[in-house]
C-alpha cells in the first residue's frame, strides 16, 4: 500500500500537484510508479511550453514494463523542469513525492481545485 500525502492534489491520470507560491509543482504518484515498475527514462516538457488545458500531454515516463504519458494537471506555462531526472530517472521510483517533474505557472488556479484530494485519490486507486 502506498502513502498518499494529504497536502497534495491528484489527477485521475496519477499525477500529483502541489501549490508552491504562485507555481504548481507536478510529479507522479507512488501508485503510478509502482504500476510502471523501474523507471529508465523521463521525457521532460520544454520550459516555455504552454498547456492550453488541464490534461494536456506534458511528457513521457518509460519503465522496463511500459511507456506512459504524463499530463499537466493544470493549464499554464512550464517554467522549470527537473533536469536531474534525465540522469537519475529512478528517483521517481525511490522518492515519487519529492521527485517533481516540472513546474507550471498556472493560467487559472481554479484548475487545482478540480483535482482529487488525497482521500478521493485513495478511493480512485482502491486504497
Amino acid at each position: 500500500m502506498s502513502t498518499t500525502p494529504a497536502e497534495l492534489r491528484f489527477a485521475e491520470s496519477h499525477e500529483w500537484a502541489k501549490q508552491e507560491g504562485d507555481l504548481i509543482v507536478v510529479g507522479i504518484s507512488d501508485h503510478a510508479q509502482e504500476a510502471l515498475g523501474d523507471v529508465v527514462f523521463v521525457e521532460l516538457p520544454e520550459v516555455g511550453k504552454v498547456f492550453a488545458a488541464a490534461g494536456d500531454q506534458a511528457g513521457v515516463v518509460e519503465s522496463v514494463k511500459a511507456a506512459s504519458d504524463i499530463y499537466s494537471p493544470v493549464a499554464g506555462e512550464v517554467v522549470a523542469v527537473n533536469d536531474s531526472l534525465t540522469g537519475e530517472p529512478e528517483a521517481l521510483n525511490n522518492t515519487p513525492y519529492e521527485s517533481w517533474i516540472f513546474k507550471v505557472k498556472p493560467a487559472n488556479t481554479d484548475d487545482l481545485g478540480k483535482l482529487l484530494d488525497a482521500a478521493g485519490y485513495k478511493a480512485l486507486i482502491g486504497e
